[in-house]
């Protein structure tokens, strides 16, 4: 994280157990959320995604960090092998979801099939529970 800091593209950040708390809040209304009915696959991915995402910037604050603003996203992803000790293959499926979800959003409507945003939802899980078990263990004063 030292050079991450040096490259100015994390912040030193002073989190409390009420941010991580809301954080797993907001995970868990996305987790929801992205299964409701009448969802396109696009929103269901999109929701599924900003789960997963929340669940990366938990554990930067955690850390006691938060991303710059630059490439927000994509460091923020990246950090998951840093602070949850993810593999590579795990944030690579994650960069590869947050590409999909930009096209998504900004380019091209219903360029998302079911089965991608079932993956998202299946990932977002997998990372949450993840996070908790990395909370309990490395930052249990954190945990609500």
């Amino acid at each position: 994280m030292i050079d991450w800091l040096k490259n100015a593209w994390l912040t030193e950040h002073e989190t409390s157990q009420q941010e991580i708390s809301d954080l797993l809040t907001v995970i868990d209304r996305d987790l929801n959320d992205c299964r409701s009915e009448g969802l396109s696959p696009d929103w269901q991915l999109a929701i599924a995604y900003n789960a997963a995402l929340q669940v990366a910037l938990a554990g930067l604050a955690a850390e006691g960090y938060r991303v710059a603003r630059e490439s927000h996203h994509f460091r923020a992803i990246q950090s998951l092998s840093l602070t949850l000790g993810c593999d590579a293959a795990l944030v690579a499926q994650l960069d590869a979801f947050r590409k999909k979800r930009n096209i998504s959003d900004y380019e091209r409507a219903g360029s998302v099939s079911s089965k991608e945003a079932e993956e998202m939802q299946e990932l977002a899980h997998t990372l949450r529970a993840e996070l908790v078990k990395w909370l309990s263990r490395d930052h249990p004063d954190l945990l609500p």
